[in-house]
């Protein structure tokens, strides 16, 4: 009589389980678009969700830490002027993902098969990789520490990218250490995978399943864990950081699952029965602080992620900007080429005109900016004096 062995893992009564109904974002209109990618992004103070807009390209940003009541100022402005303005691409851009470990440092993907990396900070072109895919690019990923990219790509190639040498280095993979059959179903799948606990999570777009896996170093490596289904298909998924979710639950994952009109959280969850802090399920994960500067990576420094414990639960900071340097409007030269031709009477007067005027447009745009802050930061109080009437 032969026994069944059953391998040990504390991961291996992980369940999910969709949050209530109050817990769910309505009345959002996804996005149509038929490009291959989750629509969704997260962190543990906001929700970013592409939506239906004349001529596209718009997001909703909603705060997690809901407030339903209809408040008497309007907490939240429409954004239309951006901070800076990134142009290098030909064709649509579907696809950013920021550095792990560096500052600023921002890559995008296009139609045009181009990737290029940016430092946000200045607005400038860090590295454009132009010639390495021949058709699309479906999905772009860091390692952990920034120095290589993984691309797929619709030539039916993965491939492991040196950006800073602007090399491939390593496309053609032999035999694959594991295989697992899915299901017939021909939508795109959006793997998540979670370094602390070792599980990637598999989301079928148009499916409304999310399986999940635990990968190991013995083989056969890759072991299934279990799968959450629910009714209605998904068009799309955030995954929360590990910093965003509640320790106190032992939840170690938490998805943000796009219905056609509605966002609806989905909660992973180890069964414990102490309330005591679970220092397996926690390892000290990465924070939001950067290790490097741009510059200090595009020289070819790297560096692991800065981690934070959790024992106490992660508050985020209250204010955190995006620092940006753009160069003097004064400092740029006019365009070579043939001018109107002009007196020596008025020459003087033009030069002092043009300089004027310079000058007032730079004190106005200071002006704004003060007033941008200001405005922010009085959203800031005004959150916190309704946080601390609940």
């Amino acid at each position: 009589m032969s026994r069944r062995v059953v391998r040990q893992s504390k991961f291996r009564h992980v369940f999910g389980q969709a949050a209530k109904a109050d817990q769910a974002y309505e009345d959002i209109r996804v996005s149509k678009v038929t490009w291959d990618s989750s629509f969704c992004a997260v962190n543990p103070k906001f929700l970013a969700i592409i939506v239906e807009a004349g001529g596209g390209g718009a997001f909703i940003v909603l705060p997690l830490a809901k407030v339903w009541q209809i408040p008497d100022y309007t907490p939240m402005r429409n954004i239309t002027e951006p901070i800076i303005t990134l142009e290098g691409h030909s064709k649509r851009v579907g696809i950013l993902s920021w550095h792990p470990t560096a500052r600023n440092v921002l890559l995008s993907a296009g139609g045009d098969n181009v990737i290029i990396i940016w430092n946000v900070g200045t607005g400038e072109v860090l590295l454009s990789l132009d010639d390495m895919h021949p058709d699309v690019i479906h999905s772009v990923c860091w390692n952990s520490n920034g120095s290589l990219l993984a691309t797929t790509c619709k030539d039916k190639t993965l491939r492991i990218i040196d950006p800073r040498k602007g090399q491939v280095v390593a496309n053609n993979f032999e035999e694959p250490v594991a295989l697992q059959e899915m299901d017939t179903s021909n939508g795109v799948l959006l793997p998540f995978y979670d370094p602390d606990s070792s599980i990637v999570y598999l989301c079928g777009k148009g499916d409304s399943s999310i399986r999940y896996f635990e990968i190991t170093d013995e083989p056969p490596f890759v072991h299934y864990l279990n799968t959450f289904s629910s009714k209605e298909p998904q068009r799309g998924m955030g995954f929360m950081p590990k910093r965003g979710l509640d320790v106190s639950k032992c939840e170690i994952a938490r998805f943000y699952k796009l219905h056609e009109r509605k966002c609806e959280p989905i909660i992973m969850t180890v069964p414990r029965k102490s309330d005591l802090f679970q220092d397996d399920l926690y390892p000290d994960t990465p924070g939001p602080e950067p290790a490097l500067e741009a510059d200090e990576w595009l020289s070819g420094q790297d560096a692991e992620p800065v981690l934070i414990s959790l024992r106490d639960g992660y508050v985020p900071p209250k204010h955190r900007e995006l620092r940006v340097t753009k160069r003097n409007i004064l400092d740029v030269r006019p365009p070579s080429g043939p001018r109107r031709s002009q007196s020596a009477s008025d020459a003087p007067l033009s030069q002092h005109t043009l300089e004027t005027l310079l000058e007032e447009i730079k004190a106005l745009r200071e002006r704004v900016q003060a007033q941008e802050q200001r405005i922010t930061a009085l959203e800031n109080m005004l959150c916190e004096l309704v946080d601390g009437t609940d």
